[in-house]
């Protein structure tokens, strides 16, 4: 192994790099919550992008009765059974708006990645088969990024994460995170 390598000082470029990799992971971090709030606030409200003006949740409509009952392909019985029930429309909304919240703060960014994969998941296998890529779509994109900003500390940078990490309620549970 050439140990000159390993031991170079280093340079303006890559002392500034990790600073510029956790500016950008913040950055992905933030637009990634706007993808979480946005799915929350649509499908509560009915904003009209894609929940239908006057569809929404507060209006009697049920979040999850018109993607889910329309699920075709090989997990289709599972999500049609799930569609329009009350705790699926709970979990869902709840969850896209917790996630997003999470993400945007940069606090709890463990669970905002277990909730990521858990919601994405879902979504992504509900989508099997795929339309265009026949191996991934953006819930697999979504999961997989929310996952990487969680390993990599990404809350600490124009976030709330490392203020959040030092409270005794994390310190007493770190998976707090």
């Amino acid at each position: 192994m050439n140990d000159s390598l390993e031991h170079s000082p280093p340079t303006e470029a890559t002392a500034e790099a990790p600073a510029a990799g956790r500016r950008t992971l913040a950055l992905l971090r933030i637009v990634l919550s706007g993808v979480f709030l946005w799915a929350a606030a649509d499908h509560l409200l009915g904003l009209g992008r894609p929940t239908p003006s006057g569809q929404g949740w507060v209006d009697g409509q049920s979040p999850t009765s018109g993607y889910l009952a329309g699920a075709q392909g090989t997990f289709a019985d599972l999500f049609q059974g799930l569609s329009g029930q009350a705790w699926v429309d709970v979990l869902f909304v709840g969850g896209m708006g917790a996630v997003g919240v999470a993400l945007l703060l940069g606090i709890g960014m463990r669970l905002a990645a277990v909730g990521a994969v858990c919601l994405m998941g879902m979504l992504y296998l509900s989508s099997m088969p795929l339309q265009g890529n026949p191996v991934v779509d953006q819930h697999l994109v979504y999961l997989v990024a929310a996952v990487a900003l969680a390993a990599s500390g990404a809350g600490r940078a124009f976030g709330l994460g490392a203020r959040w990490e030092r409270t005794g309620l994390v310190k007493a549970m770190p998976w707090l995170r």
